[in-house]
C-alpha cells in the first residue's frame, strides 16, 4: 500500500481546538464532535476505512477491533502515554504500527503526585468540604489533625521518569525517598536521587509511610497492588495512585481503608472508570480525582504534537519517534 500525503485520519476524541485544527490542514481528518466515547462498534466502523487511528487511554482497541481493521490502517497513533488499552500483539500480528506520547507529561504527573502526597496526610479534602458545608465552628486546638509530611519516607513503584520527577520534588518537603523497580538503576542515579532501592515490593511496603504507584499498567503489574500488599503496609501508611487504577485491586483497598489497615489514599485512577467503587465514596480517608493527573493546558498540547509528529514521520517512510516497539511490556 502507498501511503498518501493525506493520510485517512480518524481522531476518537475531541482534543485541543489548535490540535484539531493542526491535524485537519495536515490529514483527512474525521473528528468528534460530541467528545462522546466510541464503542466497539463505532471504533470497528472507524478502523474498517482508516489509514490511522488517533484513540485514547478510553478506547479499548482489543483484538476485535483490530480485526475489523480494513487493510488500509497502517498506524494507531495514541493519544496518551500508556497504551495497556491497544492489544499491541493483534496489531503486530496486522502490520499496524503504534505510537503513544511518552515524556511530556512527567511535570504534570509529578505534581499530581505531590499534591496528594500533601493532601490526604493534612486531610485538606475533609477541610474543604468543611468550609464549604457550613459546618466550621472556628480553629480549634484538636480540629482536623493531620501528619506532617517532612521526616517520612516515601516508597515509590516504577522510578522511570515521573517517578524520578517525584522524587525530586518529594525530596525538597523532606521525603526520603524508597523504590521498586523489576532492576536496579544505575548507582549513580540513585546518588543523585538519595534513593534506597528494595528488590522485594513487600519489604519496601513494610518500612515506608507513603507509597507511591508511578508503574505502568502491564499483565506483570496488574493487581500489583492486592489484599497481600496492602496488608503489609504500615497501618499509618497512605497509598497514591496516579497511574492506572487497575494496578490495585480495589475491593481489597476499601477493605483496608474501612478497616483502618492503612491510614488513608489519594487517587486519581480507578479499576473500573469511570465508575468507582461506591464504598470509597463513603470514606473519609481518601481523595478522590477524576484522572487528572495530566490535565494540563501544556500537556495536552504537547501531547497532540507528538501524535501530529508521530503521523507525519510514518507519512514520509520514516520510523515514528515513538513507536512503542516489541518487549514494551
Amino acid at each position: 500500500m502507498s501511503i498518501r500525503p493525506r493520510p485517512k485520519t480518524v481522531v476518537t476524541r475531541r482534543l485541543p481546538g489548535a490540535v484539531e485544527t493542526r491535524l485537519a490542514e495536515l490529514f483527512d481528518v474525521t473528528l468528534n464532535p460530541d467528545d462522546a466515547p466510541m464503542d466497539a462498534a463505532a471504533l470497528a466502523r472507524a478502523v474498517a476505512t482508516a489509514e490511522v487511528l488517533v484513540p485514547t487511554v478510553t478506547d479499548e482497541i482489543d483484538a476485535s477491533v483490530i480485526g475489523a481493521a480494513g487493510p488500509d490502517l497502517k498506524l494507531i497513533a495514541s493519544f496518551g502515554a500508556g497504551v495497556d488499552h491497544i492489544d499491541l500483539a493483534a496489531a503486530r500480528a496486522r502490520g499496524i504500527v503504534v505510537t503513544n506520547t511518552p515524556g511530556v507529561l512527567t511535570d504534570d504527573t509529578a505534581e499530581m503526585v505531590l499534591a496528594l502526597i500533601l493532601s490526604v496526610p493534612r486531610r485538606l479534602a475533609e477541610g474543604e468540604k468543611l468550609v464549604r458545608s457550613g459546618g466550621w465552628t472556628g480553629w480549634t486546638p484538636t480540629g482536623l489533625l493531620g501528619h506532617r509530611v517532612r521526616g517520612k519516607s516515601l516508597g515509590i513503584i516504577g522510578l522511570g521518569r515521573i517517578g524520578q520527577a517525584v522524587a525530586t520534588r518529594a525530596a525538597a518537603f523532606g521525603l526520603s525517598i524508597h523504590y521498586h523497580n523489576r532492576r536496579r538503576l544505575p548507582l549513580s542515579v540513585e546518588a543523585l536521587l538519595k534513593a534506597h532501592w528494595h528488590a522485594d515490593l513487600h519489604a519496601m511496603l513494610r518500612s515506608v509511610d507513603i507509597v507511591s504507584i508511578n508503574c505502568p499498567h502491564t499483565p506483570a503489574t496488574h493487581r500489583l497492588i492486592d489484599a497481600a500488599a496492602l496488608a503489609a503496609m504500615q497501618q499509618h501508611a497512605y497509598l497514591i495512585n496516579t497511574a492506572r487504577g487497575e494496578i490495585v485491586h480495589e475491593a481489597a483497598l476499601v477493605a483496608a481503608l474501612a478497616s483502618g489497615q492503612m491510614a488513608g489514599a489519594g487517587l486519581d485512577v480507578f479499576e473500573n472508570e469511570p465508575e468507582v467503587t461506591p464504598a470509597l465514596l463513603d470514606l473519609p480517608n481518601v481523595v478522590l480525582l477524576p484522572h487528572m493527573g495530566s490535565a494540563t493546558f501544556e500537556g495536552r498540547q504537547a501531547m497532540g504534537d507528538k501524535v501530529i509528529a508521530n503521523i507525519r514521520s510514518w507519512v514520509d517512510g520514516h520510523r515514528p519517534p515513538d513507536q512503542v516497539l516489541e518487549g514494551w511490556l
